[in-house]
């Protein structure tokens, strides 16, 4: 069964345990998937509301981007498991000759940057449906406000998370310059959450 697909109880049942996966990668997609969920929420709150009505077509937009990254974030929640039995596999393989060496070092190497990457995509996507977050935040039904704020600090707590995830994968890997490419689109990646939560939260008083 995939992790997707376990209830709320099993799932946290199952990060609690000592299989290492569910791990940190998986939450943060989990995260995201929270984000968009939250974020659909104010959506459908606001969607046939006549005070609103003037959003109503954006809202209906938005709609549809939010609930996309939510599917999107429960497969990467199964990817990112998968990515690191796959290092976890190479890790396994043979080393009984020169050969199987350079074969276990290249498989390694391999799956090392698939784990380096499904990460960073869960990164790209949370700070990708930001700006939507905040469209839908400032704009849609104000009862709901700080409910898209949670989704706001969720899709930076699965960017952030994320990227941890890729920057410790880059430790491991041995193309250097490929390593330094990552790194800086983490650093990006990074800035741009963190100012895209805060021009939400920022507005928001009580």
């Amino acid at each position: 069964m995939k992790l997707q697909d376990l209830t709320i109880k099993e799932f946290l049942d199952k990060t609690r345990g000592k299989d290492p996966v569910p791990g940190g990668g998986s939450i943060s997609a989990l995260c995201g998937a929270l984000a968009a969920s939250l974020g659909e929420m104010v959506t459908a709150l606001t969607i046939g509301r006549k005070k609103y009505a003037d959003v109503e077509g954006e809202m209906k937009e938005y709609a549809p981007i939010m609930e996309q990254a939510r599917q999107n974030f429960l497969n990467f929640i199964d990817e990112d498991a998968e990515a690191y039995r796959l290092v976890f596999d190479a890790f396994k393989l043979p080393k009984d000759s020169e050969n199987d060496i350079k074969l276990r070092n290249a498989e390694i190497q391999k799956a090392t940057l698939q784990a380096a990457m499904v990460p960073l995509r869960v990164a790209e996507t949370a700070v990708g449906i930001m700006s939507t977050i905040f469209e839908i935040g400032s704009k849609g039904n104000k009862n709901a406000v700080t409910d898209a704020c949670v989704a706001m600090m969720c899709a930076r707590t699965a960017a952030l998370g994320a990227i941890l995830n890729v920057r410790i994968n880059l430790t491991s890997l041995e193309d250097k310059e490929k390593a330094q490419e990552l790194e800086a689109k983490c650093m990006a990646l990074q800035d741009e959450a963190q100012v895209k939560e805060a021009s939400l939260l920022d507005m928001v008083t009580f």
